[in-house]
């Protein structure tokens, strides 16, 4: 630290929030009052959507409600599906997410306005149409048809449906909806502070939201859960699991989804319930050595590095018995989020100051160009 400079904004508070808070003592993760952890395990992901766009948890008219204004804003329009379908076949699909909502943006009326009401509908249509973008994109990519939402089923069990192609049983959509809400919302991450510094510059939503996917696609941010996955299949065993994080550890290799950036020596709360969830739907699929792969390599992280798992470590397993391709997992994780992020932007427009930080400067001081050398003259010659 040298004169107010900390790397990385380490433990800077950045802004005030009434949305969501990091308790690490307590090891709670606070959202509008409410510990994430047991919301997650007693209301829907469309209760959280409530929750963070308005303050409080709706009733079931309420609820209904939300989904009724997402089910009335499916559907992309057709020229972004051709958009999606021009991309190259190795566009990587956080980039094709990205590209999918900016040209989503210039299709919303409301896409000027900042007004909490305006930015409430945006946030709506956004939750209603990132899924599709990110089903469409993946479809585009690999060559395979458009599916259309099927307004039959729930939003959670939609969004599954439109990536995998089937409908799936209700212990899935349940798992599922659990993983978005803890996706949902997680105080102040790269993705979330990228969004709010364009929001205060009074730009839109959707250019927030671009700018957070983005953020999101670094490996330092995001990706984790794919590469925990890949990690996962390389090995293929137990055996050969602790083998290979063995053999990384020497290489000095960071091993993906262990450790975090707040939670430091604790566990993520996250992680443990998708633990949970992995082990139930681990039973049900009989794929019960890919949980045990997985709680091993948690016991070797724990017994060489003293690091415990994060979110992306179990629901990596999860989204991958869930049928979600791998490359996917990340762009869920982001429509997920949808809704956090936008809370963030509408808070950050509500009450704004633009974000200017300074620099700690470390270059050279008093240089001095050479006398007339390049000048241009105002004199004609």
């Amino acid at each position: 630290m040298s004169d107010g400079y900390i790397s990385g904004l380490e433990n800077v508070i950045a802004s005030e929030t009434n949305i969501s808070y990091l308790d690490v003592e307590k090891e709670e993760i606070v959202v509008r009052g409410y510990d994430l952890i047991e919301l997650a395990q007693n209301v829907t992901y469309l209760d959280i959507v409530g929750l963070l766009l308005d303050g409080a948890l709706p009733n079931p008219d309420e609820r209904l409600s939300i989904e009724e204004k997402l089910k009335s804003e499916y559907g992309l329009p057709p020229n972004v599906n051709a958009i999606l379908q021009l991309l190259p076949e190795q566009a990587d699909f956080m980039d094709v997410l990205r590209t999918g909502i900016s040209a989503i943006a210039s299709y919303d009326v409301d896409l000027e306005d900042r007004s909490r009401e305006a930015n409430t509908r945006k946030a709506i249509r956004l939750l209603a149409k990132v899924p599709e973008i990110v089903a469409n994109g993946y479809r585009a990519q690999t060559k395979q048809p458009f599916i259309d939402p099927n307004k039959e089923l729930s939003y959670t069990a939609n969004f599954l449906y439109l990536i995998t192609g089937r409908v799936p049983t209700k212990m899935e959509e349940a798992i599922f909806d659990q993983s978005l809400i803890v996706y949902s919302e997680h105080e102040m991450p790269n993705s979330t502070f990228a969004a709010r510094v364009i929001a205060s510059t009074q730009s839109d939503l959707y250019g927030a939201l671009t700018g957070a996917v983005a953020s999101l696609k670094g490996t330092l941010h995001g990706g984790a859960n794919e590469a925990v996955m890949a990690m996962l299949l390389e090995a293929g065993s137990e055996a050969n699991l602790e083998a290979l994080i063995l053999n990384k550890l020497t290489k000095k290799e960071r091993i993906m989804g262990f450790g975090h950036r707040v939670y430091m020596k604790k566990a993520d709360p996250r992680a443990l319930l998708m633990k949970e969830a992995l082990a139930e739907l681990a039973l049900d699929k009989n794929q019960l050595e890919l949980y045990n792969m997985c709680v091993l390599g948690e016991e070797v992280m724990k017994r060489e590095k003293n690091l415990h798992p994060n979110l992306d470590y179990y629901a990596a397993p999860v989204y991958y018995l869930l049928g979600i391709p791998i490359e996917l997992f990340t762009p869920v994780f982001l429509a997920a989020r949808t809704i956090g992020i936008s809370a963030h932007v509408i808070e950050q427009h509500d009450n704004n100051r633009l974000f200017r930080p300074r620099v700690h400067y470390k270059g050279p001081r008093d240089l001095h160009p050479p006398q007339q050398s390049g000048h241009l003259s105002r004199k004609d010659e």
